[in-house]
């Protein structure tokens, strides 16, 4: 069953190492080739050897595969949810799906979002063996997430007044709004579960979310049936199911981290710390929620547009089909994704640049033969797919002419989830929300309403406008991260987890605390450790992302190769 012991941070994928003298240099300072030895040049540079390769894909392997069970597991509780929905009538699988739709827009990507924020944090962290801070960083963007649901959850209860306002139909309106209200507390469940995830997943243990998924997803059903059936809930069980199985999984996972005691290394006492030093963490969050949400939305978009089409109703329910299939494979270029930002972050923390470059190479040839995968598997079971889902003559054709699209889409879309999963364990997430709001809204969605509208090629129009986009996506992933440069990333992520140095004669004071006693002890020597350590030192103020003086890479879309 599931190891409570965490696995070490330090990983057998490169032979690169850099010790504690090795050559620390500036980001700011223009260098030259020269100036780094010849070993770290080679190593920096070259393609990683087969048994390299090989290493370097069982580690991801170790922390991507249980991911994409997970991922699957989490689908079909999707499904499940959909089912009833059906189950009870038309209008109320309107409502529901509408009521999804908007939660999706409104609040599930934005709580989404903004908790990988730490991801690059406590992956950086656990490299750097500082496991204070991962402990820190969960407490905080718990807390952040908790006061992002306040507001999302006041927009939830008016829903249906929003609704009427965008011109919905009055019935599925108030239908919507039912579901919507029992899932309020769906909010504040992710706002806990999200980061516990992270804050696991990002130490390599995933097994233990695994099996606790598969429970929470069989407990699911029978919630359901309870809830919608037995107590005749309708529209509102189905809600509030959803909610209670995502705090079984959360009261689940808690229970392992308890019993298991794998908190002990990086426990930190709650105390007022936590509401200072938010710099670093908003500042890695807030692009990662804008990444996350940018692409969203643009699938909810796609579903509007359909609505304007010849026959709404055909293209929307074909729209719903791909969605759905689009979802399925989305779980496993999402897995990598999530599996290499976690070996990134840990090899830059651990001052292994070179490892980190391995991690991207093995995982961006992953990603093509995923997207292979994927564009074989759409391209052979079009005229069969949609089968699963409907009889309907029309909107199974819809469908069979668009599924070989969305297979060429995922030629791209693999690529560039894994490249937003790489730059966020190097803690560069504004890179991918400028990549992904220019791509998608500044090169797919006018060619989509171009063909779709202007060149009159309808639905078929919309599918290639995400093409589109796919491909200036993955391009422009690519070349970012052909550019990096992994020494200047490194540094980056030791100042991201750097900590006030702590005196010899009281080692046992964790850098996170006061130190008190030595206040009291009447040594007035500069080297005396009389310093109190704030959060905002701890979270490095001097990271680029925080401090005026330094670049930031935000600053332009893609940076030049000494500075990236």
């Amino acid at each position: 069953m599931c190891n409570p012991k965490k696995p070490s941070p330090s990983s057998p994928s490169s032979s690169f190492h850099f010790s504690e003298g090795a050559m620390y240099m500036n980001p700011n300072k223009p260098r030259d080739g020269d100036d780094l030895p010849m070993a770290f040049q080679h190593d920096l540079y070259r393609w990683p050897t087969p048994s390299e390769a090989i290493k370097e894909i069982k580690a991801i392997g170790r922390i991507s595969g249980p991911t994409t069970i997970t991922g699957l597991l989490l689908y079909t509780r999707a499904m499940i949810s959909m089912l009833f929905l059906g189950y009870l009538g038309e209008l109320e699988l309107a409502g529901g799906s509408l009521a999804i739709g908007f939660a999706n827009i409104t609040g599930y990507s934005v709580i989404s979002g903004l908790a990988m924020g730490m991801e690059p944090i406590c992956g950086q962290a656990y490299g750097a063996k500082q496991m204070k801070l991962l402990g820190l960083t969960l407490q905080r963007t718990v807390l952040l997430l908790l006061s992002t649901s306040l507001p999302i959850a006041f927009m939830w209860m008016n829903m249906k007044q929003l609704l009427l306002w965008c011109g919905q139909d009055q019935e599925i309106s108030s239908t919507a709004h039912t579901f919507i209200l029992f899932a309020i507390p769906d909010l504040f469940f992710l706002s806990l579960l999200h980061p516990l995830r992270i804050y696991l997943r990002t130490q390599s243990i995933t097994l233990p979310l695994t099996y606790c998924s598969a429970i929470s997803v069989l407990l699911h059903v029978p919630l359901n049936f309870l809830l919608v059936v037995y107590f005749k809930l309708g529209v509102g069980g189905v809600g509030l199911a959803m909610a209670w199985t995502n705090l079984n999984l959360f009261l689940l996972l808690l229970g392992f981290v308890y019993f298991s005691r794998v908190y002990e290394d990086s426990w930190v006492s709650p105390s007022s710390d936590c509401l200072r030093g938010w710099s670093s963490l908003l500042a890695l969050a807030i692009p990662t929620c804008v990444s996350v949400c940018l692409e969203w939305w643009w699938y909810e978009l796609m579903i509007i547009m359909c609505g304007l089409l010849a026959n709404p109703r055909a293209t929307v329910a074909s729209m719903g089909v791909l969605i759905q299939t689009t979802s399925l494979v989305y779980v496993f270029p999402s897995s990598l994704s999530l599996g290499v930002s976690t070996r990134v972050g840990n090899e830059l923390g651990a001052g292994r640049p070179a490892g980190a470059r391995i991690s991207m190479i093995v995982s961006l040839l992953c990603a093509a033969a995923l997207g292979l995968a994927a564009a074989a598997f759409t391209t052979l079971v079009r005229h069969q797919w949609g089968r699963l889902f409907t009889r309907d003559a029309e909107i199974l054709e819809l469908t069979a002419v668009a599924l070989p699209i969305v297979g060429l889409c995922e030629l791209g879309n693999c690529p560039q989830t894994t490249g937003c999963g790489v730059l966020r364990g190097s803690a560069r997430p504004t890179i991918g929300a400028h990549i992904n709001l220019g791509s998608f809204y500044l090169v797919g969605m006018p060619v989509a309403i171009f063909l779709g509208f202007v060149a009159k090629m309808g639905f078929a129009g919309l599918w290639i406008g995400l093409l589109a986009a796919q491909a200036s996506c993955a391009l422009l992933m690519l070349y970012v991260l052909g550019c990096t440069d992994w020494v200047v990333q490194m540094e980056r992520a030791k100042e991201l987890t750097q900590t006030e140095t702590i005196a010899p004669n009281n080692p046992s004071k964790l850098p996170i605390m006061a130190n008190k006693d030595n206040n009291n002890k009447g040594n007035s020597s500069p080297t005396a450790a009389t310093k109190k350590v704030h959060l905002e030192e701890i979270l490095c103020i001097k990271d680029p992302f925080v401090a005026g003086s330094a670049p930031s890479e935000a600053d332009s879309l893609i940076p030049p190769s000494t500075t990236s």
